[in-house]
């Protein structure tokens, strides 16, 4: 999957608040777009921070509370009665953002959010300015693919660029996004391979090996150098 860019999947211009913007109005915004998190951008389009609808539960959770911090109180529980006070965005958010570019393949922007705990992360320029929003659904987009435009990728640019194997001694077929690989490679060695930059595209659900080879040229499963 490493070819397929954020760019690919990303939400353009994505809906965005400034520092100032007051907190009814943040949750107004958050509604009429049905989304759950908000990048929250300067006078320059550069994002500062990110707003969820985590960072606005605490109003209700702390309501009435004496907004005093209690013995042996945990960070978590601290912060959130911080922000149960806060009265605008500059206040309510997360700084400073996480942030993706548009060029960032989709591998690596999968692996930021799964290690960051996050469902969506804001897209930037070189500037810093927001150019987008990606989420793990839209990551998800890739195995919306044709099975057709996968095996024309995996025949036309894949195979093409692995050295030591020719397009010509491998058939492709895909199906559900499942690709069978049939076919006599030069050596033993190659057929691991050829799986590793198939199961690397885009929309590739699992990948079925009935490759063969003409020669072992390992011993004991290591390459005989």
């Amino acid at each position: 999957m490493s070819r397929w860019k954020v760019a690919d999947v990303m939400t353009v211009g994505a809906v965005c608040v400034d520092e100032d913007t007051p907190f009814k109005e943040i949750v107004d915004v958050l509604e009429a777009h049905g989304v759950n998190a908000l990048p929250v951008v300067d006078s320059g389009n550069r994002v500062v921070g990110v707003v969820t609808s985590a960072d606005l539960v605490p109003k209700i959770e702390f309501a009435g509370d004496d907004g005093r911090s209690h013995l042996f109180e945990g960070h978590h529980h601290r912060e959130a009665r911080e922000k149960a006070s806060a009265t605008a965005a500059a206040e309510l958010m997360t700084s400073p953002a996480i942030t993706v570019r548009p060029d960032t393949s989709i591998v690596a922007a999968a692996k930021l959010m799964e290690s960051a705990g996050l469902k969506h992360v804001p897209v930037v320029d070189d500037l810093g300015r927001l150019a987008g929003m990606v989420t793990r659904a839209d990551l998800l987009k890739v195995f919306l693919r044709a099975d057709e435009d996968i095996r024309r990728e995996i025949v036309d640019e894949v195979l093409a660029d692995i050295v030591g194997v020719e397009p010509s001694q491998v058939r492709v077929e895909v199906a559900d996004g499942v690709v069978t690989l049939l076919g006599q490679l030069d050596h033993s060695s190659f057929v691991p391979v050829t799986v590793r930059h198939v199961e690397r595209v885009a929309g590739v659900v699992y990948v079925v090996s009935d490759l063969t080879y003409r020669h072992d040229d390992t011993y004991y499963g290591v390459p005989v150098m």
